[in-house]
This record gives structure tokens, C-alpha cells and sequence, in this order.
């Protein structure tokens, strides 16, 4: 058996923001502050996807339910007069 210690393998992310949360300040605070400022991007994020599609909902919903009340080619001929003018 080898003395060697084995690496220690970190999710990439980690491994990429120690450094810069280490040289800003208190290290393990300023970690967690990076966490939640990633975090936060990451809600707002979903949010404007999901308004998206909730106003694609929307406007299917309002196409679906008002189609019936656009006028068909029917309801616009005249069928008393039957195209005789007065």
C-alpha cells in the first residue's frame, strides 16, 4: 500500500469558484453567498420561462374559447334578400 494520499474530487463548480469566493473575503461565507446569488439567477431564470409559456397558454386558451365568435362566411350572406338590391 502506498503513503499517497487519493484526490479529493469536487463538483466542477466548486472547483471553479474557490478561488475567486477565497479571495473575496471570509471564505466559507462568501461561498455560500456565491451559492445564493447563483441560486437566485437560476429562480429568476425559471420564472421568465415559465411566463413565457404561461402566456402561450393563455393565448391558446383565449383562441380556443373566442373562435366561435368570429363571424363564419355564413352569417355574413345575406339570406332574405338572396342578393337582389332594392
Amino acid at each position: 500500500m502506498s503513503n499517497q494520499p487519493h484526490p479529493v474530487y469536487h463538483f466542477p463548480s466548486i472547483r471553479k469558484l474557490w478561488k475567486p469566493a477565497a479571495a473575496t473575503g471570509a471564505g466559507g461565507a462568501s461561498l455560500i453567498l456565491w451559492f445564493e446569488e447563483i441560486i437566485v439567477f437560476v429562480a429568476d431564470f425559471i420564472g421568465v420561462i415559465l411566463l413565457t409559456i404561461l402566456g402561450g397558454l393563455i393565448c391558446l386558451f383565449d383562441n380556443f374559447i373566442f373562435k366561435s365568435r368570429i363571424p363564419r362566411r355564413e352569417d355574413l350572406q345575406d339570406t332574405k334578400n338572396n342578393g337582389v338590391k332594392n
